[in-house]
C-alpha cells in the first residue's frame, strides 16, 4: 500500500473548467480483510466512509474533503472510524491525511501488495497498542544526595562555602542525577513489560520525557499488562512517572508498504 501523506488540495476557482468528471481524490483510513461491514461512524469532513475490496482486502476510503487540515473533529472522526473497524477483526491502520488520487489506483494497490498486507494483518490479528510513557519526577533530592558520593561531596562543600556558581553546580548535578535515576527505571519498565508484549517499539524521548513506548499485545494480556504497569509505577514513582494510553489501532506495528528489493 503506497497512498501517499499528503495534504488535500485547495478547491479549484471557479473560473477553472468543469471538473466533474475528473477522478476524485480517496482519504483512506486503513486496510482490512475482505468481508467486513462498512463503519456507519461519519468519517472526515463528515463523509460517508465506504469499503473497496480487491484481492481478499478491502480499503475503508470517504470522499477527500477540499481542504483538509488536522482539525478535532477530523481527528476523532479518524479514529471513530478505526475504532469501528477493529471491532470486526484485524485492521492496519493509516496516520491521519493519506490520501490515494483515485479508486483504481488505490485497488490496483492493493492487488500488487496483497501478499504483504495479509502478513501484516495476521500479525497484528487478535492484538491491540498500548503506548507507555514515563516523566522525570522532580524533588527526593535528600534521598538522591545521600546514595550519590559525588553528589554528598559537593553538597557538602556547597554548604560549607556558598555561592551563586556554587549552587548553579549543585543544581545542576542533582538534575543530572534526577533524569538519570529516572532513565534507569524506565529501562527497569521495559525490561518487565517486554515478556508480556509480542512486539515492542521504542519511541523519541527528551530530558522530561525519559519512556515512550508502545506494546503489541494480545487482547487477552491487556489486564494483566495493565497490571504490570501499575505495580511498576508504585515501585518506581519516586523516580519515574508512569502512564498508559490505549487500547490503540497498532500504528506502530505495521507497514503498509512492502520494503523495496535491494540491489548490489
Amino acid at each position: 500500500m503506497t497512498a501517499p501523506t499528503t495534504t488535500a488540495p485547495e478547491a479549484a476557482p471557479a473560473s477553472a473548467p468543469d471538473s466533474a468528471a475528473a477522478p476524485k481524490a480517496l482519504y483512506v483510513y486503513g486496510i482490512a480483510p475482505a468481508g467486513i461491514r462498512a463503519p456507519r461512524s461519519r468519517g472526515v469532513d463528515g463523509a460517508p466512509v465506504r469499503l473497496l475490496t480487491e484481492a481478499g482486502l478491502c480499503a475503508a476510503v470517504s470522499a477527500a474533503p477540499p481542504r483538509l487540515r488536522p482539525r478535532r473533529r477530523d481527528l476523532l472522526a479518524h479514529q471513530a472510524v478505526l475504532d469501528e473497524l477493529a471491532t470486526q477483526g484485524p485492521v492496519l491502520p493509516m496516520r491521519f491525511a493519506v490520501l490515494s488520487p483515485r479508486t483504481d489506483t488505490l485497488l490496483a494497490q492493493l492487488r500488487t501488495d496483497a501478499t504483504h498486507l495479509a502478513q501484516q494483518l495476521d500479525g497484528v490479528r487478535g492484538c491491540v497498542e498500548l503506548n507507555v510513557k514515563g516523566t522525570v519526577v522532580p524533588g527526593h533530592f535528600a534521598d538522591l544526595v545521600r546514595r550519590d558520593d559525588k553528589l554528598r561531596t559537593l553538597a557538602l562543600r556547597t554548604r560549607r562555602r556558598p555561592d551563586y556558581e556554587a549552587n548553579v553546580r549543585l543544581g545542576e548535578a542533582i538534575a543530572l542525577g534526577v533524569r538519570r535515576e529516572a532513565r534507569r527505571a524506565a529501562r527497569e519498565v521495559v525490561d518487565l513489560l517486554a515478556p508480556l508484549a509480542v512486539r515492542t517499539v521504542q519511541g523519541a524521548t527528551d530530558d522530561e520525557q525519559v519512556l515512550s513506548a508502545s506494546f503489541l499485545l494480545r487482547s487477552a494480556d491487556e489486564t494483566r499488562f495493565r497490571e504490570a504497569v501499575a505495580e511498576r509505577a508504585r515501585a518506581c514513582g519516586d523516580r519515574l512517572a508512569l502512564s498508559v494510553t490505549g487500547p490503540l489501532p497498532c500504528y506502530s506495528f505495521v507497514d503498509p508498504r512492502p520494503a523495496a528489493p535491494t540491489g548490489r
